[in-house]
């Protein structure tokens, strides 16, 4: 049966990227195998005895069959005993899901409407991308700033809430190289569809690297600093930078120095650098015509006056 696994998991589900998919894909498997004949005996048995039994002619008189204690006591012991090795099957699959090795590398997650924030103990900060090595455990620990979000990697079979208010987890050991889809699988409003977010397996020599040059950005430029700022908090996710096009929120591109009409139909004639810098700490002070209030979070206490500096030059600089 599990000489099947490989080609039905590459056929019908995403590539098995770590242990555990494996044997949740075992488990699938015989569950799904089991299934189909227990479902060939029961619907074939009952085609079978239809047509044996059948009455033949208006006269025929139903036929007297006797019970079978031994056959009944099989028809129900046999079922209990497959129940009961699933069982277990699936509390050793999951206990292993639950129980984080020790050493294990620890990062932070943090959801939002609508991405994912990633925070690394060496101080990196990415939105929407998580870089790990290969065959190296990872926890990562999940929260939410805002509603509850579900942390969901289908290709290592395993799935997470992030909640407000307090942590949860999760653990994983990538066996392949590559890239793989991070979903969330909790509805979080209007953008759920696009809370998409990349984790990307390396070498262990391609993960130093990545995170010393990471590292390395806090030496550019204010404007290049604020990009990196801009693309940590996801906030491409919501406001487009190339164009006018507009997404959840008004578009970015032109904006410094323009004006903009404001919900209440006052308009702001000249667009500065407080003006950006209160959209950013308190966005529902002053809400763009044509767009919903409470929709942006509040950045309030999340960015120091360096970061902020930094991303207002940024986007002083979308032209």
């Amino acid at each position: 049966m599990f000489w099947l696994n490989a080609a039905y998991a590459q056929s019908f589900m995403p590539t098995a990227a770590t242990d555990i998919a494996g044997r949740v894909d075992n488990l699938y498997s015989f569950l799904l195998i089991s299934s189909a004949i227990s479902c060939a005996i029961l619907i074939g048995g009952m085609i079978f005895f239809v047509y044996k039994y059948k009455r033949k002619t208006d006269t025929d008189k139903t036929a007297y069959i006797t019970h079978n204690t031994f056959l009944e006591f099989l028809w129900s012991f046999i079922p209990l005993v497959i129940f009961l090795f699933v069982f277990a099957w699936g509390w050793l699959i999951y206990h292993d899901m639950r129980k984080v090795p020790d050493n294990a590398l620890e990062i932070h997650v943090v959801g939002k409407k609508w991405a994912w924030e990633v925070k690394y103990k060496s101080g990196v900060t990415t939105g929407n991308l998580i870089v790990v090595p290969v065959n190296r455990d990872v926890k990562l620990i999940l929260t939410s700033i805002d509603v509850i979000h579900s942390f969901y990697i289908p290709s290592f079979r395993i799935k997470q809430d992030a909640v407000p208010g307090r942590y949860t987890m999760l653990w994983f050991n990538a066996n392949k190289l590559g890239e793989f889809h991070v979903f969330c699988a909790e509805y979080c409003g209007t953008s759920h569809s696009g809370m998409m977010a990349t984790l990307k397996v390396v070498t262990q020599a391609e993960y130093e690297k990545w995170l010393e040059t990471e590292a390395q950005a806090s030496t550019l430029p204010l404007a290049a600093r604020g990009e990196k700022i801009f693309q940590a908090k996801a906030c491409a996710g919501c406001h487009s930078v190339a164009d006018k096009t507009p997404k959840v929120g008004p578009s970015l591109f032109g904006l410094f120095g323009a004006k903009e009409t404001l919900a209440d139909g006052s308009e702001v004639s000249n667009i500065d650098e407080n003006y950006i810098r209160e959209s950013i700490l308190n966005p529902n002070a002053k809400i763009v015509k044509g767009f919903p209030a409470g929709v942006m979070p509040a950045f309030q206490g999340q960015l120091n006056e360096t970061e902020l500096g930094a991303l207002i030059e940024y986007i002083k600089g979308l032209k």
